[in-house]
């Protein structure tokens, strides 16, 4: 029985992120958590903060479509509240490491302040790497897509040995 959950935080709004990893996880046979909903109310909060310290592998990527202010100050906290509550669960972060032209020409200003601390968590990221051996530090949309079908496929084998 799969028992195995995905959660697919991070980037929100209109990015289309999430649809190629929904795509694998059904094809997979895998349960996902997609937090973006057409309808949000406070309930949505409550479900999101149970899928963050429950789903076996947590994704956060932090996408060059958006300035990222809030993906980008609740990534360390997501982290740690993610393996505090269980450490045999796995995050997978992808920052990228600048803002897109567009959002660029649209305000340098705000680019600018996005592309600092855009660096600043991926240094502080990869400082506490050794603290944190259930998180991968990834540098794309396509690496976390593999590391997350690797992922799948070790827990699907643990799960498997423990019904032994």
């Amino acid at each position: 029985m799969n028992t195995i959950t995905v959660g697919l935080f991070g980037t929100c709004g209109d990015s289309k992120w999430r649809e190629p990893f929904m795509r694998t996880c059904e094809k997979l046979g895998i349960k996902y958590f997609n937090p973006v909903v057409p309808n949000w109310d406070p309930s949505c909060a409550e479900r999101e903060a149970e899928h963050l310290v429950n789903d076996e592998i947590v994704l956060f990527p932090v996408t060059d479509e958006t300035y990222g202010e809030g993906s980008l100050a609740e990534t360390g906290y997501s982290i740690s509240q993610a393996l505090r509550s269980n450490k045999n669960r796995y995050v997978v972060v992808y920052v990228a490491p600048r803002v897109s032209e567009e959002l660029e020409k649209e305000s340098p200003e705000k680019a600018k302040v996005s592309n600092k601390m855009r660096a600043l968590v991926l240094a502080h990221l990869k400082r506490q790497k050794e603290n944190f051996p259930n998180v991968f530090i990834v540098s794309s949309l396509d690496d976390m897509k593999s590391a997350t079908v690797l992922l799948i496929d070790a827990l699907q084998k643990i799960n498997l040995i423990r019904t032994i």
